[in-house]
């Protein structure tokens, strides 16, 4: 009998009700090609529902979530909604309560996608940024005071823990060792004066830990000047919540586009689900417009099915991406092609098939 998957689908908002449909087909297609299938359950939380109940997800939301197999999100985010109303309201308590601490984001240059940086090629372009996920400098410990007048003042305040610090990096040597062997640390310890020394000194003490893996560390300002002038440098990048929010954007970006990008949140011990997301948001500019591309949707659920344990069906879906972004005309527009959503998903599910 073959294994079934429960797969927790939140849609979200903008392009994502458009690019995730695209990512579940995509996968159903990988699924039964393989001898497994997937079961999804959808939830409507979104700035929709947020703007008819005032709650981005129910107070239950989480113990609705803990059952299933994975997550895979769509985006989150709309204008009408604030910024940190819809990313505290969802996004944020999904990844704290789950412990969801390691958020894993490729960045690879594809076959078929052409690299802003001149004369960069596949072989040029192919490294991991681990980010911190769930404390640093994305903590809700600060406030603000005396508001309207001027002595107003915000404070907010970037938690470092040992334990918070050292399994983050953990993750990262561990992911080297399946790569290239090779982690780059992102730091700021010649400006922040408390936070990041401490980083550095953990980074130290996984060296120490794993004595195989090559290491280099940079400050953040000249470390985005490395990711554009020396792509090929990288293989895991690890770095803060913040920094390592901003890298991995950035890689993307030196990859051809955000649009492609796909990331994880994972809980590596296995007690809670982890959730799956593509990186480029909810795009409401380009919503509705049927020309959002799906691409980062589908290397997504690919991440979401390696993880799982289905390997080769991952490897189907990453290899029907590349087959995909071989034409002009089954390429998005954002990747210099003509096709819309609806030509990429067809180029995706013939190169499954």
């Amino acid at each position: 009998m073959s294994k079934t998957y429960s797969i927790a689908t939140i849609p979200g908002d903008g392009i994502g009700t458009e690019v995730l449909p695209v990512g579940q087909r995509a996968a159903e297609a990988a699924a039964k090609k393989h001898g497994f299938s997937l079961k999804w359950v959808e939830f409507d939380w979104s700035c929709q529902r947020y703007a008819e109940t005032g709650r981005m997800m129910p107070e239950d939301g989480i113990e609705q979530l803990k059952p299933h197999d994975a997550i895979y999100l769509g985006a989150v985010g709309f204008p009408g909604v604030p910024d940190h109303v819809s990313l505290w309201g969802l996004l944020i308590p999904i990844r704290r309560e789950m412990d969801q601490y390691a958020n894993v984001r490729p960045v690879r240059l594809l076959r078929g996608v052409q690299s802003p940086l001149a004369g960069r090629g596949p072989e040029d372009i192919d490294f991991v940024v681990v980010r911190e996920n769930v404390e640093g400098e994305y903590s809700e410990v600060g406030g603000r005071i005396y508001r309207g007048t001027d002595q107003e003042m915000a404070v907010q305040e970037a938690v470092f823990t040992r334990r918070g610090t050292d399994r983050i990096m953990d993750y990262a040597f561990k992911l080297a060792q399946t790569r290239a062997g090779h982690v780059t640390s992102a730091t700021k310890s010649n400006g922040i004066v408390h936070t990041m020394p401490f980083w550095d000194e953990r980074f130290a003490a996984a060296k120490e830990r794993f004595p195989g893996v090559k290491t280099d560390q940079y400050h953040i300002d000249i470390l985005t000047a490395h990711f554009v002038q020396h792509p090929d440098w990288f293989d895991v990048v690890v770095g803060s919540n913040l920094f390592g929010d901003i890298l991995s954007d950035l890689g993307p970006a030196v990859a051809g586009s955000i649009g492609i990008a796909p990331s994880a949140n994972i809980n590596p011990e296995g007690k809670f689900p982890s959730m799956f997301e593509p990186v480029h948001g909810s795009a409401p500019d380009i919503a509705g417009k049927g020309i959002a591309n799906p691409v980062a949707a589908v290397w997504t659920a690919a991440m979401m099915l390696e993880h799982l344990g289905e390997v080769e069906a991952a490897k189907t879906l990453e290899a029907a991406i590349e087959t995909s972004l071989e034409k002009p005309e089954t390429r998005t527009r954002d990747l210099g092609g003509t096709a819309d959503t609806k030509a990429s998903e067809a180029a995706i599910l013939a190169a499954i098939d």
